[in-house]
């Protein structure tokens, strides 16, 4: 099978799990107490005649499953709504994606960067000093949880005033030259990147040591070596190459991963991405805001399987898009 028909193929098979998802997510947030207008009721200068045409403007009027069709009709034609506040959901949402995008591809790269390299050293020197240094470092970072962490180094930020707290830009952003810009953005995105990365990293090393010593026992190296291969052949050819075969596999559920952890860091460096902007709309039951942002992220998830699908082919030969 060609990779164009493959990726038309995995489209087709997104469809159904999209509509799982809108339905599913849509019957939960209906099920939550918080209303949507409970701002403008606790606002005694509303009117019960405004209170009324906002539910009107909204669809709050109608039954669940007609408000269900009618978001879906609109989804479709490309029609995100109107929050709560009266924004274009469409607005929000291209504000805030570019920047989790920009996050997540810093984590993703650093990640790998960092745990790959770490991973293949510390299998090379197993139960070494320096492996089992390593080994206790990368149980801490995957037994903090993110929030956690995300609090102690916003009081760090505050305390040293080394980093600043909140946002992707500084004041008079615009008035700073090209350089300026780059430097600031990446000034910013030193908290939740660590945040993010400290997790992602350890578990990522482990995996990467873990199945380099698995390939390192297997019987085709064990051969290769007896030839008379060059060690560093054996290793980085034949052993490092099929240890990374899961990892890419694994690569599209970094995007589920970082996602959800992304959310309660934003929250907490108050970053502006789109897992800050589901917290919000959630605590608010903004549904059509809601719901848009989980779509969103129902086909990050999907788009990221399916790039780590179509990476792997090409990482090895042996897989058969069948």
């Amino acid at each position: 099978m060609s990779i164009p028909v493959y990726i038309l193929k995995r489209i087709l098979q997104a469809i159904p799990l999209l509509i799982m998802v809108s339905i599913i997510s849509f019957v939960i947030i209906k099920l939550s107490p918080v209303d949507p207008l409970a701002e403008l009721k606790l606002n005694p200068a509303i009117s019960p005649q405004v209170l009324q045409s906002e539910k009107q403007r909204l669809g709050l009027d109608l039954p669940v499953q007609m408000q269900y069709f009618n978001w879906a009709g609109n989804f479709i034609k490309g029609d995100l709504g109107v929050s709560t506040s009266g924004e274009k959901v469409a607005d929000r949402l291209t504000e805030r994606i570019p920047n989790t995008l920009l996050l997540m591809i810093c984590v993703i790269i650093i990640t790998w960067l960092i745990a790959i390299p770490l991973g293949i050293y510390s299998a090379l020197h197993w139960k070494s000093t320096f492996d089992r240094f390593l080994t206790i470092i990368c149980s801490m970072g995957m037994a903090v949880p993110t929030f956690f962490l995300a609090l102690l180094l916003l009081i760090f930020a505050v305390k040293t005033g080394w980093f600043p707290v909140g946002g992707l830009t500084s004041v008079g952003f615009d008035a700073f030259n090209p350089l300026h810009k780059i430097l600031d953005v990446a000034h910013h995105l030193i908290l939740p990147v660590t945040v993010l990365a400290v997790a992602s990293l350890a578990g990522l090393q482990r995996q990467m040591r873990g199945n380099l010593l698995d390939v390192l026992e297997s019987d085709y190296v064990k051969m290769a070596r007896a030839k008379g291969l060059p060690e560093n052949k054996v290793i980085y050819k034949h052993a490092v190459r099929n240890a990374l075969n899961p990892l890419v596999t694994l690569l599209g559920f970094e995007f589920a991963s970082l996602l959800s952890g992304a959310a309660l860091t934003e929250f907490v460096l108050q970053y502006p991405g789109l897992g800050r902007l589901i917290l919000e709309a959630v605590m608010k039951s903004d549904i059509n805001l809601v719901m848009a942002s989980l779509m969103i992220g129902t086909v990050m998830l999907i788009a990221g399987n399916l790039i780590a699908d179509i990476l792997l082919k090409f990482v090895d030969p042996r897989v058969n898009l069948d």
